[in-house]
């Protein structure tokens, strides 16, 4: 994959803007970034979580590593040349999920279903877990 095509894949989500930081780009939803990396680069940085961060190495540690200043909250840093489109474009799907609002993500997963009669809604993770189709935990709400 190409910095071009995760460019537009970034940006084909719902309230993704592009801004230069730090000298490089990054892709945020309501000022949160959730990816970022130099379109003159090799890699990018992408949000995830500690679990999937954990098995994304263990399942290909010469295309995924730990991020630098951000792996310790999950992030992986991504070689685009090695990582398959199908791949790369679930962990864009699933970082943008992770940021953007409650609203917005529901919105993006009805219009999935629905252009998809059948279909189930884009992964909301990479998880060694949620690869194995076992249910993800919720965490119950607290109250008022």
């Amino acid at each position: 994959m190409t910095f071009a095509q995760l460019r537009l894949l970034c940006l084909s989500l719902p309230e993704v803007e592009e801004r230069e930081t730090w000298g490089e780009a990054t892709f945020r939803v309501r000022e949160k970034i959730f990816l970022m990396g130099s379109p003159e680069g090799e890699r990018v940085s992408v949000k995830a979580s500690l679990d999937d961060q954990a098995g994304l190495i263990e399942m290909d540690p010469s295309t995924f590593a730990i991020s630098a200043y951000t792996g310790r909250y999950g992030w992986v840093t991504v070689t685009l040349e090695t990582v398959a489109p199908d791949l790369m474009h679930r962990l864009v799907t699933a970082a943008w999920k992770r940021t953007a609002t409650k609203r917005a993500v529901a919105q993006y997963e009805a219009a999935a279903t629905s252009s998809t009669p059948g279909a189930a809604p884009p992964s909301a993770g990479t998880s060694a877990r949620s690869r194995a189709g076992a249910p993800r935990l919720r965490t119950p709400r607290s109250s008022r």
